[in-house]
């Protein structure tokens, strides 16, 4: 398993990952603005390579950005697909390339590679990619897509279920990066977890005064990853904030790994934001 690191790898590891490709892409798109990307797919077609597109059906103020990138790929020779409406958004963000899935916190775009906080979580583990196909293939043929993998976490189906159940395990700290903490049994099972004694820091907003929570506004960078690091030995990635609607109403997608050492590289990642942060730090509430 290989870790990505936003702002800091930029954009070479995604392009290098198509330019690298040898029999087939599969991506899921909600936001894409990059040229040099474009133009790797483009040329993947060129050398032979089977690359097709998901495309979702809306975002807020882009859709005729996003159909206009739908007919350059397509001009491309790239197969593209347009997500169902049935769902208000469908937002995750990952590839699949010739059986390794590159599972993003960021869109394709410059300002969430070049300015924002984020990860990406590579892995070559057989049943995982085969998840992730499969949810690809129902949404592309707008099929019901049914579960198998605990690992990828996907909304509306189980992310509200493995993500309690993640952060249920946590047994000494829980690390959390995410701009809207405002789901009600969320914020409960974190109140049982600060209760029993397990630390808990959020870099972003949680909505209730949780007590034995420390919160911070994340400095320097926009806040666009949600991601979890759990007892620095395991982490959650995805597109999916710990609210409602993002749990339960759209189509999100993250993965559940268990890795010591990505965990510990995306900790020490967290730890630098954390003090980096302490000026904008919000009040703790280790105290009612």
């Amino acid at each position: 398993m290989k870790l990505i690191i936003q702002p800091e790898d930029g954009l070479a590891p995604v392009v290098r990952i198509v330019r690298k490709a040898k029999k087939t892409i599969d991506l899921a798109i909600f936001r894409f603005d990059r040229t040099e990307l474009e133009e790797a797919l483009g040329a993947a077609v060129d050398r032979g390579v089977v690359v097709r597109a998901l495309i979702a059906h809306t975002n807020r103020g882009g859709e005729k950005t996003l159909r206009k990138l739908e007919l350059r790929l397509l001009r491309a020779g790239i197969s593209v697909a347009r997500t169902a409406d049935d769902l208000p958004r469908y937002h995750g963000k990952f590839m699949v390339v010739d059986a390794v899935l590159h599972l993003f916190g960021f869109n394709y775009t410059k300002l969430d590679i070049e300015g924002s906080r984020s990860f990406g979580l590579i892995t070559s583990d057989k049943k995982v990619v085969k998840e992730a196909v499969s949810l690809f293939e129902a949404d592309s043929t707008r099929q019901p897509y049914v579960p198998s993998d605990p690992r990828l976490v996907v909304s509306p189906e189980t992310s509200r279920a493995r993500l309690a159940a993640f952060i249920k395990a946590a047994k000494k700290q829980l690390l959390i990066y995410d701009q809207n903490v405002t789901d009600n049994a969320i914020q409960k099972i974190l109140q049982e977890r600060a209760t029993a004694g397990v630390e808990i820091r959020v870099l972003g907003r949680v909505e209730k005064n949780l007590q034995g929570i420390d919160r911070r506004k994340l400095a320097r960078l926009r806040l666009h990853v949600r991601a979890i690091i759990r007892d620095g030995a395991a982490a959650f990635v995805g597109s999916q904030s710990l609210r409602k609607l993002e749990l339960d109403g759209r189509r999100e997608v993250g993965l559940i790994m268990t890795n010591t050492r990505i965990a510990k590289k995306m900790q020490a990642v967290f730890e630098a934001d954390w003090e980096a942060s302490a000026q904008g730090k919000a009040t703790a509430t280790s105290a009612a």
